[in-house]
């Protein structure tokens, strides 16, 4: 999975794990990072040992970019060629039979921000090279409601307006944005009190409900993190490389 960052590749990989009853393996670059020669190969083989293991599995790779860039650069450590290599290999035999006779099912996903870094030859076995976009009005409006599902909200508040409004919002600024129009009111009740005055406040005091021009004040502070260059340039190398 590919797509500007904020638009739940990472929920929509435990989504799928869950809808499949799969074990969930979900590590990083980070995780399978070593600074002992041969260790980080090494995890990767435990790492697929274990998801065959636990059979049926998916494995799922944060930000792969980072971990699998393309190879050949002149800054590149031998020790991440090793990985990448140790990687492609237990990517190629994840499903083989094992040595019991049964075949064991392993499904791999991936994730990144950054798809044009991805190796080459790990491109080739990742064969379905799905684009997340940025959420449309519609998943806009959703994803408002249920950021606002457990918070009061006044009466002139328009959901279908902030929809329109936010348009190339990712789903995490969208978040942003309702968290911070929801703290705007405690903010009026404190301000230009003491530290020992809002002590003596009780929550009641410090709350208010959340209203049209808080969300305008929070849409004035926060603005969209993707850029229109970021969108053209997913937008190409999925008509170049991507998957129906």
């Amino acid at each position: 999975m590919f797509g500007p960052p904020g638009t739940g590749k990472t929920l929509l990989a435990k989504a799928v794990a869950t809808e499949c009853g799969t074990t969930f393996f979900n590590v990083s670059s980070a995780t399978l990072a070593s600074k002992w020669r041969g260790e980080s190969e090494r995890m990767v083989r435990v790492l697929f040992d274990l998801a065959r293991a636990y059979a049926p599995s998916t494995i799922f790779i944060d930000k792969i970019d980072s971990l699998c860039n393309a190879r050949g650069g002149s800054g590149e450590h031998e020790s991440s060629r090793r990985v990448k290599s140790e990687l492609l290999v237990q990517v190629d035999g994840v499903n083989n039979t094992s040595d019991d006779g049964d075949k064991k099912i392993v499904m791999v996903l991936a994730a990144t921000n950054f798809p044009w870094d991805i190796d080459e030859a790990l491109r080739r076995r990742l064969e379905k090279r799905i684009y997340i976009p940025l959420p449309l009005e519609e998943g806009r409006r959703e994803l408002i409601r249920i950021n606002l599902k457990d918070i009061e909200v006044a009466k002139d508040v328009d959901i279908n307006a902030l929809a329109k409004r936010t348009e190339g919002y990712s789903g995490d600024d969208l978040t942003n944005i309702c968290r911070d129009a929801s703290m705007n009111g405690m903010r009026r009740k404190i301000a230009g009190k003491t530290p020992e005055e809002i002590k003596t406040m009780t929550k009641d005091q410090m709350y208010e409900p959340v209203a049209m021009h808080d969300f305008d004040e929070a849409l004035c502070k926060i603005s969209r993190s993707v850029s229109t260059a970021d969108i053209e340039r997913h937008e190409k190398w999925l008509n170049e490389f991507g998957s129906s």
